[in-house]
């Protein structure tokens, strides 16, 4: 049998992630985001992670500019780090975070990677020769950031498989949900397979508390749903068995490590 690896192990349970930093009141994936996770002391932040065509592993969610820089329609992955550093990413929350900029993964990790648990989503439509996965791997080797400190996921398992040949010792997530875009063939986790993955993050409509029961049953994977933002939902992830949330409101949801 595989050994999988627990996420996070030696972290205070439940587990609570700001979603793509404190996204609820700041722009997304931001510095001003990750800095606001921090003031409220969430120990924890999820982020996504694109790569450039000089190399550079910039932290965004969507693969285009157009959302949160209105009037642009750069593609990241075809983007060098000069176009993308020049854009305001701010602005379009609020005025008053205007200046606001794409950040780089290792500029995060250089201001920020003692301050939280980190979980980095790496986000890829035609990734194929394993080169985000490998800079990644690199990145966090040089930072020191260990099993303690974060863990790798991913909706692409084949992603994810790349990365954990390069860095074995870091826990890996497969996402996954139900939406048209995800192939019906990885809308229910299948995903773990292909990519070795150590836990699950799935959407919170997915986890069950018969499912979870099945799964501790058969010694299944720990479940990380996102995005949960309702302290209702939350502490039903919690009762069932789930080993934290991430949330766009972890400041609202009433958790503490130790509940």
């Amino acid at each position: 049998m595989v050994k999988r690896l627990a996420p996070l192990p030696g972290q205070a349970r439940p587990l609570l992630f700001a979603h793509r930093g404190l996204s609820s009141e700041a722009p997304e994936n931001t510095m001003a985001a990750f800095r606001l996770a921090k003031d409220y002391g969430i120990p924890g932040i999820e982020l996504d992670i694109h790569l450039t065509t000089d190399d550079k592993l910039v932290v965004a969610h969507d693969d285009t500019t157009a959302r949160t820089c209105p009037g642009t329609t750069l593609t990241i992955a075809q983007s060098g780090w000069d176009q993308l550093k020049a854009l305001d990413v701010g602005a379009w929350k609020d005025p008053r975070y205007s200046g606001e900029r794409i950040p780089l993964l290792s500029e995060l990790l250089e201001e920020h990677g003692s301050d939280f648990y980190f979980d980095i989503e790496m986000k890829s439509r035609d990734n194929t020769d394993g080169h985000l996965e490998a800079l990644l791997a690199r990145l966090l080797d040089d930072f020191k950031m260990e099993a303690d400190r974060v863990v790798v996921s991913s909706f692409n398992p084949v992603m994810l498989a790349k990365f954990k040949a390069t860095c074995p010792e870091i826990p890996t997530a497969i996402i996954y949900c139900a939406d048209s875009d995800i192939p019906w063939y990885l809308r229910r986790g299948e995903g773990r397979w292909i990519a070795g993955a150590d836990f699950l993050k799935p959407d919170h409509v997915i986890p069950t508390k018969a499912r979870m029961a099945f799964g501790r049953a058969i010694g299944g994977r720990p479940v990380l749903p996102w995005t949960v933002d309702n302290p209702d939902i939350a502490r039903r992830m919690l009762a069932i068995g789930c080993e934290g949330v991430i949330s766009n409101t972890p400041h609202k949801l009433g958790l503490r490590n130790g509940d």
